[in-house]
């Protein structure tokens, strides 16, 4: 995904999908389906010792749709900022019981990193926090780091 494209989507997300009215009752973690994922979130990372969300080290958006192979499940983009460029990724994951789970690969064949969240119990189904981690036998991706996901407006 190009950064023009990441741009468009995450500037113009909001009146290309018109918002429907919210739900009366909003979706309980355990209740979120795969299907809940789809769509456009933004993301923002920091380092799990010494940082903080309101200084992150890094952001970006994920766009998650059905994962071709595997029905319960979504692969997606990920595009990032890092020190000095910006980072893309393929991702693949899936949310059971209100617990979400992602692999991230650079080159979609090794795994560079494991997401490990949970559905934010007031958020609607609409935010995830948890940590990602250099995947086992990884040097070299960085610290452990604290994550938040919140789909973007729209994409409800």
């Amino acid at each position: 995904m190009s950064a023009t494209l990441l741009a468009l989507l995450l500037g113009s997300v909001a009146s290309a999908q018109p918002a429907s009215a919210p739900p009366s009752a909003c979706t309980q973690p355990a209740d979120m389906a795969p299907s809940q994922l789809y769509g456009l979130w933004q993301l923002t990372l920091w380092p799990q010792e010494g940082g903080s969300e309101a200084a992150p080290a890094s952001t970006g958006a994920l766009l998650f749709e059905r994962h071709p192979e595997y029905p319960g499940s979504v692969r997606g983009n990920l595009k990032r900022s890092t020190v000095g460029n910006d980072r893309q990724a393929l991702v693949s994951g899936d949310v059971t019981d209100g617990e979400f789970n992602l692999d991230e690969s650079a080159d979609g064949v090794t795994m560079d990193a494991v997401w490990e969240g949970n559905v934010t119990p007031a958020s609607c189904a609409q935010e995830l926090r948890g940590i990602r981690r250099p995947a086992q036998g990884r040097t070299g991706e960085g610290p452990v780091m604290n994550f938040v996901l919140k789909k973007a407006p729209g994409w409800r």
